[in-house]
């Protein structure tokens, strides 16, 4: 229908008294929109001189207003017969208390407030609040085709023009407070007013969006249009002015429609559909929403008008999900993918792991009002398998679903396999990605945010494997000496199987030489995997540099490595023998003196491990016990091991460095209580030989027949045995001093003793009968 000019006002008077700043109904001469239109000099009167009283007020006077007249406002708020709502107050919902029936005699005047004023007597109380019928939010979809009717753009360019001449006509400073003055009651008036009000802020947004100052208040008012209009005309005739506020306000636009609808209903969810149904609204908007999901379980922030309130993270992922599922998905998600991506896996590490009373009490609300039935963690989840499908990652949800990722990802113990798992796949489906996604982790390590570090690091390890994520190889590197000292053991290994990753990249080592000392503390470690990785770690660091290594640094490494040629794990007592060679073979010249001390108390331990049942670690031993004597400069010893004549190692100890014979003897009692039969029968020859050396020491030679008396009853045939021999031989020889000792006749005896105990042969020669015999 056309709609002429005369038509938009009728004739209700206005006039201005400025009486606490306020507008007033008065009678008298009054100017309407055709008036202004046609530029008529009734369009600005002036009140006589005696309007003003003594008190320098404005009084009410038969004349238009000293301001330009709100002719337009009249219209759009000739059905709210009550003051309008403070400027910075939040409109009511519609349905809701505050809004009095117009009684039949009071004419449609609307009262524009400007301040707190009362109630006009005369009017009705207020209805008594009835709540809104919940409405179940259904998923979101095309926006159908459909075609204004030519009458009804005649009407939009004809409100249009009109409400661009008022606007005109208004101050500027008064221009934002009107619109929204009007705006709020949109939602109330009838299809008349509401068009006017509509254009008003067309018009508004049109002239200088960022100068605006109220537009959290524009947006619940927005809000409220859509939630009392269902038609497809009413739904789409603001999606103009909310794209410009979007484009130029994103986070005031993004944040309050998250408060006014945490759940996203209807209303709120074409909302969110226009702002991504463009390239340049989608991004900000899609950035808004990732900020939110990023800060479990509350987004702390600030609009424009000062409102701090809190916003839910489940919000953001509530309005994700729904944008997810538009058929015409805004392009720009690529480009936020490892963010949106990430952010929702930590959301389901979060709510697995702990589910504050305020979010639980949130949930249960949104479910109310039409959520999905299901827990927090699940719908994050979710929403995670819809961004991947969404972006044609249908593979990768279904392998990881046939390994049972997705259940492994909803248990907080094994919530780091299941990130491991997801990062092996994604590694399968673009490289340029995997790297995106590890400089975003690496950001998120350096917050050093305890709920985020572990499933943080495990997703970035699995990505190392591409040489192109290792070039953040010098930003990890910073973070390591912090996560190497956490208490969690997981995070202590994740980040020794990153560097274990990095040192596949020479250049990446080197630059490890730094980390020496933290990780040479880790060899303390009671967990043998974080032991044996950083055992790893070392030897690569040493090898592919080949710097000799200082001398403080080589003494605290040679100290940790000792006791692990002892360790129940072979792996680890591999690693440590072969890296307690390097230390001897690298260490600078000036810390070798210092260092002898320490190579010194290694023999026995690697005599001893000669006899080790596993041949890896027996061969590991002797290449360790060749190295020590090559540093030693013991030419004897040397030449005893590559002849491989072990026996014979033991005597020559002894008689090399006799000084130190009850050091080794303390050693080699301890390698009695050996798990290996192989290794208690080398310590018990040994303490054969160190007895011969102690035959004038009472009380040593009690400490070693005390040893050897229990070693008797050991469960071993084999040992015992061994035992009981070397026990007697050793009481023979204390009985028969050595001036009159006799060569000959204790060869004898030793002859018997072999022929007697077959079994000795079984276990090599006795090294007090080869000690004899040389």
């Amino acid at each position: 229908m056309a709609v002429c000019h005369r038509a938009l006002c009728d004739p209700p008077r206005y006039g201005h008294c400025q009486l606490h700043g306020t507008w007033q109904c008065v009678t008298g001469p009054f100017v309407t929109l055709h008036d202004i239109n046609a530029g008529s000099d009734a369009a600005t009167p002036r009140c006589p001189e005696d309007a003003t009283g003594q008190d320098r007020t404005e009084r009410g006077c038969e004349g238009a207003p000293a301001q330009p007249p709100r002719s337009l406002l009249t219209c759009v708020r000739g059905a709210f017969p009550r003051r309008l709502p403070s400027l910075r107050q939040e409109p009511s919902r519609p349905g809701l208390g505050g809004m009095a029936k117009r009684p039949p005699k009071v004419p449609r005047l609307a009262w524009l407030g400007w301040e707190e004023e009362e109630e006009e007597k005369g009017t009705e109380d207020p209805p008594a609040w009835q709540p809104d019928e919940v409405e179940e939010v259904q998923p979101l979809q095309a926006d159908p085709d459909w075609n204004l009717p030519e009458e009804q753009e005649h009407a939009w360019a004809l409100f249009h023009s009109s409400a661009q001449r008022f606007w005109e006509a208004l101050e500027p400073s008064e221009r934002e407070d009107a619109t929204i003055a009007a705006i709020e009651g949109m939602a109330d008036s009838d299809s008349y007013n509401a068009e006017a009000c509509a254009a008003m802020l067309d018009v508004l947004v049109e002239s200088d969006t960022s100068r605006l100052q109220h537009v959290p208040s524009i947006v619940r008012c927005i809000y409220r249009w859509l939630m009392s209009n269902t038609h497809a005309s009413a739904e789409h005739r603001l999606d103009n002015s909310l794209l410009e506020l979007t484009h130029v306000h994103p986070h005031d636009v993004a944040v309050t429609l998250l408060r006014c609808a945490p759940s996203c209903d209807r209303a709120a969810a074409t909302m969110w559909r226009v702002m991504v149904s463009r390239s340049r609204t989608a991004e900000k908007v899609l950035r808004e929403l990732v900020c939110v999901l990023e800060d479990w379980p509350l987004h702390s922030t600030c609009t424009s008008d000062g409102d701090s309130a809190d916003v839910f993270a489940l919000a953001a992922t509530r309005v994700l999900q729904e944008i997810l599922r538009l058929p015409g998905c805004p392009r720009r998600l690529n480009v936020l993918f490892p963010r949106i991506f990430l952010a929702l896996l930590f959301q389901i590490f979060f709510a697995t792991q702990q589910m504050p009373e305020e979010v639980d009490t949130f949930w249960r609300g949104c479910q109310q009002e039409g959520c999905p039935p299901t827990n927090p963690s699940r719908f994050a989840m979710l929403t995670v398998k819809a961004l991947l499908c969404r972006l044609e990652y249908d593979n990768m949800v279904f392998e990881v679903e046939r390994k049972r990722g997705w259940d492994t990802l909803l248990n907080a113990e094994t919530y780091h396999c299941a990130m491991g798992l997801l990062a092996r796949q994604m590694r399968g489906i673009s490289r340029s990605l995997c790297y995106w996604i590890a400089g975003y982790l690496v950001k998120l390590l350096r917050r050093k945010k305890q709920h985020w570090e572990v499933p943080a690091m495990a997703f970035l390890v699995e990505l190392l494997v591409y040489p192109n994520v290792r070039c953040w190889g010098d930003h990890i590197l910073q973070l390591v000496p912090t996560y190497l000292q956490s208490k969690c053991r997981v995070m202590r290994r994740l980040v020794l199987r990153g560097l274990l990753a990095l040192c596949k990249t020479p250049l990446m080592v080197g630059r490890m030489q730094p980390l020496l000392q933290r990780l040479i503390e880790l060899l303390k470690d009671a967990d043998r995997e974080v032991v044996g990785m950083t055992l790893s770690v070392l030897s690569k660091v040493l090898w592919a540099t080949g710097i000799p290594i200082a001398s403080p640094i080589t003494l605290q490494l040679a100290e940790r490595l000792r006791p692990l040629f002892d360790s129940d794990a072979n792996h680890v007592q591999l690693l440590s023998m072969h890296l307690f060679r390097d230390v001897m073979e690298f260490v600078v010249e000036e810390g070798k003196k210092p260092l002898k001390q320490h190579v010194h108390q290694s023999l026995i331990p690697l005599l001893c491990h000669l006899h080790d049942e596993n041949q890896r670690v027996a061969e590991a031993s002797r290449e360790t016990l060749l190295q020590a004597t090559k540093f030693l400069k013991n030419r004897k010893l040397r030449q005893l091991l590559e002849r491989e004549q072990t026996w014979a190692v033991g005597k020559c100890l002894l008689a090399e460095y006799s000084s130190r014979v009850d050091e080794y003897l303390q050693q080699s009692l301890l390698y009695l209580q050996s798990p290996q039969a192989s290794m208690r029968e080398a310590a018990i020859r040994f303490l054969g030989l160190a007895g011969r050396h102690m035959t004038r020491q009472q009380m040593k030679l009690q400490v070693i027949y005390n040893a050897l008396q229990i070693t008797t009853k050991d469960i071993s045939l084999s040992v015992s045995s061994l035992a009981t021999q070397t026990l007697f031989l050793l009481r023979a020889a204390e009985r028969n001093p050595p001036s009159r000792f006799r060569l000959p006749g204790l060869q004898e005896r030793f002859r018997r003793v072999w022929r007697r105990w077959p079994s000795l042969r079984d276990n090599g020669f006795l090294c007090c009968w080869s000690s004899v015999q040389s």
